[in-house]
């Protein structure tokens, strides 16, 4: 019988992304139960990535070391090549800038999150992933930038590829918090 301590690392990683991407999956099939609306769970899983955004940020910054950015490029190179691969495993390509530099795209070659996907029939507007554009929203929102983000291609709706486009709106100022006096 094997030991406990003979399981590599690697195996546990994976038994985890993959019961990420069961729990996950659960979680859509029941938002889709509940809303009956594709529009709705695309709403709530936008809303539901916000949330879990806020809250990453935080462990992000913490466990990478990464400093404050100098622009919205490098913003883009440290999601794609640190955060994507810290929280999902995956790197997805940075491209097709803007001119004005203020909005770009990633281009996932492999989606952890739609492993063992099928859009159910009659769900064609489902936007499967959308937890993503939240986490995005959310964590970015906290670092003082307000961005929009969607989906603009995704091969679970018969895309030959899955592209997530940012959008920078504004970077926010620093709030002092109110006085006591």
């Amino acid at each position: 019988m094997a030991k406990a301590s003979n399981i590599r690392l690697a195996d546990v990683k994976k038994i985890n992304s993959e019961l990420f991407t069961l729990t996950y999956g659960s979680l859509v099939a029941q938002l889709i139960k509940d809303y009956e609306d594709d529009d709705e769970v695309n709403k709530q899983l936008e809303k539901m990535g916000y949330n879990v955004g806020i809250r990453l940020i935080e462990d992000f910054l913490a466990k990478s070391g990464i400093g404050m950015c100098a622009d919205f490029k490098e913003t883009a190179d440290v999601i794609s090549k640190v955060g994507f691969k810290m929280f999902l495993g995956v790197i997805p390509t940075v491209s097709n800038w803007s001119a004005d530099g203020k909005e770009f795209s990633l281009l996932f070659d492999d989606n952890p999150l739609t492993d063992f996907v099928e859009i159910p029939p009659g769900h064609q507007n489902l936007l499967y992933s959308n937890i993503i554009c939240g986490v995005l929203r959310g964590a970015l929102e906290m670092v003082q930038m307000r961005v929009e983000c969607r989906f603009l291609r995704d091969v679970l709706r018969g895309d030959d590829a899955t592209e997530l486009r940012v959008k920078l709106v504004e970077l926010l100022q620093d709030e002092a918090p109110p006085s006591d006096e």
